[in-house]
């Protein structure tokens, strides 16, 4: 799996978002400044996962006061919350493999 499309699976765990609600949470999560999402990286990779199942357009799309009609909205499928969280979990154990060889500390903070 591609980082980018880790980072929208995880941004859509919380729930369905639209493009660029879904930039602003990669970006946020970001440890530093310098983290950037291109608008055509985010919807090639949303339409990969799409194309795979993980990914859905939401129809009704959310309520919102401040809602602009010409966003479109993404959630997680069921496969796709599976595939999140086989991704976390292949990650972690790079983790622990990379604190067992002493190039990150034990515990980060």
């Amino acid at each position: 799996m591609r980082p980018i499309e880790f980072e929208i699976l995880l941004s859509l765990a919380a729930g369905a978002r639209h493009g660029y609600a879904i930039i602003q949470d990669i970006e946020a999560r970001g440890d530093d400044a310098d983290v950037r999402v291109e608008t055509g990286t985010l919807y090639r990779a949303l339409q990969r996962l799409v194309e795979q199942g993980l990914v859905v357009p939401t129809e009704p799309r959310p309520a919102a006061p401040d809602d602009d009609a010409r966003r479109r909205y993404y959630d997680l499928t069921p496969a796709g919350r599976h595939a999140a969280a086989a991704e976390a979990r292949r990650l972690a154990r790079l983790v622990d493999s990379a604190r067992g060889l002493r190039l990150i500390p034990r515990s980060a903070g």
